[in-house]
């Protein structure tokens, strides 16, 4: 993908010529990928709307070609209309907009991987923070960090018909895609019963987003992969509950605390406070069902915040707080490098007990993004410690812990008071 970057960021270079910012560019650049791939993989498309015609055109054709494109697309019902939901083009020179096209076109996407949108959305993010750009500081949880969360808490939709995944701050989708990723891997690529299909397809992911353009890429993503996702835009927090339940939840919360700087008017709420992530948790709370199990990403501040304990507290009496991660020093480089930040693993049901922690930032080298990058060694103990079997109330599952925490060093048990 570095090359790939490299060369549809050297490109945004010229379009500044054109009048199009970073952010308009990567936003373009989303719909003709798009495009590409769905012509990669038959995607059927309205008629005329397809990236073969697009690429046949030229000059001026070219340019009301694409802008009554978008603008058919944009009007469609469903996935697409969503997708394309204000979807207009940035380009005044059509010539700009050939070889934007040429260069997508150069390559088979889909070789590279059906989630490449977000690499390439998040490695040109990369250059403009690296050049200070308004705006480059919106970044994605790891790839490597994501899927070892996905593998150990196995959200599995084959264990009953109203199965459902949620992300309440989905972002581009990361792990959405990956849970169904995973789903695939289990299956050998797809195995599953004829009944199961399009409901997993259809009613199993689910996901809300404020921002426009990392929801537009998450219902792209999910759409590229056969899913129908359901991905709401509007405020998790400051929104009314609408009242769905999921079977697990899997969610990283954006840092920091800018924002409506308010407390949320919700009656589901047990304690009013302005911080986002212990709204989160809150959230979390009431979307789970009973028995439902929830991984979010937390920085540490949170954990200390002056009414984090009173949130944890309620937490503990109706959840099993059953595990928290300790991540690497610079494991969200390099969009908030000097972030320390954990995983916390809750389950719905029964209070806390006991709550174990791993640690994998002690005697651990910070992680940078050329030296020490973030690799799936990071978390290989912590997965072999937390076993097979998600299901946190069982006695398979704790005999599995205590037994693996003598034997890890780095795995420890202790009682959160």
């Amino acid at each position: 993908m570095t090359d790939v970057v490299g060369k549809l960021w050297g490109f945004c270079h010229t379009l500044r010529h054109d009048g199009i910012d970073y952010g308009d560019y990567i936003e373009q650049i989303t719909y003709l990928l798009f495009l590409k791939m769905a012509d990669e993989k038959e995607i059927i498309l309205p008629e005329g709307c397809d990236w073969k015609n697009l690429k046949e055109k030229s000059g001026v054709d070219l340019k009301e070609h694409y802008e009554n494109l978008l603008r058919k697309l944009r009007k469609e019902k469903g996935i697409l209309g969503d997708i394309f939901a204000a979807a207009i083009s940035r380009f005044q020179n059509p010539v700009n907009l050939k070889k934007l096209i040429n260069l997508i076109d150069e390559i088979e996407w889909t070789d590279l991987g059906v989630d490449v949108k977000a690499h390439a959305y998040e490695g040109l993010l990369e250059k403009a923070a690296s050049e200070g750009k308004k705006g480059a500081g919106q970044y994605f949880t790891p790839r490597i960090l994501i899927q070892s969360i996905v593998k150990v808490m196995k959200p599995d939709p084959r264990i009953h018909r109203e199965f459902t995944i949620c992300d309440p701050a989905a972002g581009s989708g990361g792990f959405l895609v990956a849970a169904y990723e995973w789903l695939m891997e289990q299956t050998q690529g797809g195995t599953l019963n004829r009944e199961d299909v399009e409901r997993i397809l259809k009613r199993t992911y689910y996901g809300t987003e404020l921002v426009h353009r990392p929801r537009r890429l998450a219902l792209m993503n999910l759409l590229l992969h056969g899913i129908e996702g359901r991905i709401y835009l509007g405020d998790t927090l400051y929104e009314p509950d609408k009242g769905a339940r999921f079977d697990v939840v899997l969610t990283n919360p954006p840092f920091g605390t800018k924002g409506a700087n308010q407390a949320p008017e919700r009656d589901d709420f047990m304690v009013s406070t302005s911080n986002k992530q212990l709204n989160f948790v809150q959230h979390l709370m009431t979307i789970l069902k009973p028995g439902g199990r929830a991984a979010i990403v937390l920085p540490d501040n949170c954990l200390f915040e002056e009414q984090a304990g009173e949130v944890f507290d309620y937490l503990m009496q109706d959840c099993n707080l059953h595990t928290i991660l300790r991540l690497p020093r610079g494991t969200f480089t390099p969009y908030s490098a000097g972030v320390k930040a954990n995983v916390v693993f809750f389950a719905k049901g029964h209070p806390t007990e006991n709550v174990w922690i791993y640690d994998a930032r002690s005697n651990v080298p910070g992680i940078t993004k050329k030296d020490r990058p973030l690799m799936p060694e990071h978390f290989a103990e912590f997965e072999s410690c937390y076993g097979d079997d998600p299901s946190v109330f069982s006695v398979k599952a704790l005999e599995h812990r205590a037994l693996m925490a003598q034997k890890c060093e780095r795995f420890r048990k202790s009682s959160y008071q």
